[in-house]
């Protein structure tokens, strides 16, 4: 199976790049599933029901988060009926939305899980059990596993891939914006990728 993961979609200008070329890309590549990380996509905060479906509709499959998911209120309605936009599951069990989605993609069991890190951010539960737990509880038929690690230490992103080699397809870090050269295959077969950066304006901070 081939997948597309897309850090994290800053603002209009990162959300115009996806949807100009999400299209091309998975017909390019064959892409059969397409993951992005949308908590910085309306304005660089949050997301809006409009701008996911727009989203959606264009091609993205599933949509990760992390910290500013919760930025804009209208959000809370909308993640809690959409299944395929997921905040951190290692928030606590009462917070709107899921922190994993499941499904079947080309008759593949496929799970997305997403876990934000505890060094440098807001409060949470621990991520390495939260994760653990979940990939623990997924059924043996689920062959794809993807693990997007929202964090802002290297070293906790590093540690989590570590963690989870042989039992997950690939962990993939999101949140500092910066694309890491150090993609490679851990040990059990399991993908890493320290940051997959962002999608975004080049040489400018404004994130209208």
């Amino acid at each position: 199976m081939n997948i597309l993961m897309i850090g994290d979609v800053v603002a209009r200008p990162g959300r115009l790049a996806v949807l100009d070329r999400i299209r091309d890309i998975r017909e390019q590549f064959e892409i059969d599933f397409a993951v992005m990380n949308a908590e910085n996509v309306a304005g660089g905060f949050s997301i809006t029901e409009p701008l996911a479906e727009q989203l959606f509709a264009a091609g993205i499959d599933v949509m990760t988060s992390g910290n500013h998911i919760y930025d804009k209120r209208e959000v809370i309605p909308y993640i809690n009926r959409q299944p395929r936009l997921i905040r951190p599951a290692n928030y606590p069990a009462n917070s709107p939305g899921k922190g994993m989605w499941t499904g079947t993609v080309r008759n593949v069991d496929v799970a997305v899980i997403n876990v934000i890190g505890r060094v440098f951010m807001p409060p949470s539960n621990d991520p390495f059990e939260t994760a653990a737990a979940l990939v623990e509880g997924l059924p043996k038929t689920t062959r794809v596993r993807i693990i997007d690690m929202h964090a802002e230490a290297t070293s906790e992103k590093s540690a989590m891939g570590w963690f989870l080699a042989g039992k997950v397809s690939g962990v993939v870090g999101t949140h500092t914006h910066i694309q890491t050269a150090d993609e490679r295959i851990l040990e059990g077969g399991t993908a890493f990728i320290t940051d997959l950066g962002m999608t975004g304006r080049f040489r400018s901070n404004r994130n209208e």
